[in-house]
């Protein structure tokens, strides 16, 4: 089992920033692919980002591209998530996932193992 702990949420003014991390439990982090999904209130769950097991690549959903950046350190265990020229609409719980090798890095039910979650808020 792989337990995932995301933390760095919090309430943020728009344009500002904040840096998600995720925290692995599990001693072969570096063989996993990494996600970050998002969850709006009444809203489906939305790909954010992700990168795969050796950082050689990485995926943006269109509507972060240029303004989130995702990470990994597998020396540590964890995933990050920067986020810059925050907008209200960004405003959500966030999630991170892992999965040992999913065929779609954009979708949810492709990854076996989540966190908890970490609440964003965006104020205008």
């Amino acid at each position: 089992q792989v337990q995932l702990v995301e933390s760095g949420g919090g309430l943020v003014q728009a344009g500002g920033s904040l840096r998600l991390s995720c925290a692995a439990s599990t001693r072969t982090f570096g063989s996993f692919s990494m996600g970050w999904f998002r969850r709006a209130p009444e809203k489906d769950l939305q790909f954010v980002a992700a990168v795969t097991w050796s950082g050689s690549k990485t995926l943006y959903a269109d509507s972060v591209k240029g303004r989130f950046t995702i990470s990994r350190d597998n020396a540590k265990n964890t995933v990050y998530l920067q986020m810059n020229s925050l907008k209200p609409e960004d405003t959500a719980v966030y999630y991170c996932a892992a999965d040992l090798a999913p065929r779609d890095l954009t979708y949810s039910p492709g990854y076996d193992y989540w966190g908890q979650g970490t609440q964003v808020t965006v104020s205008s």
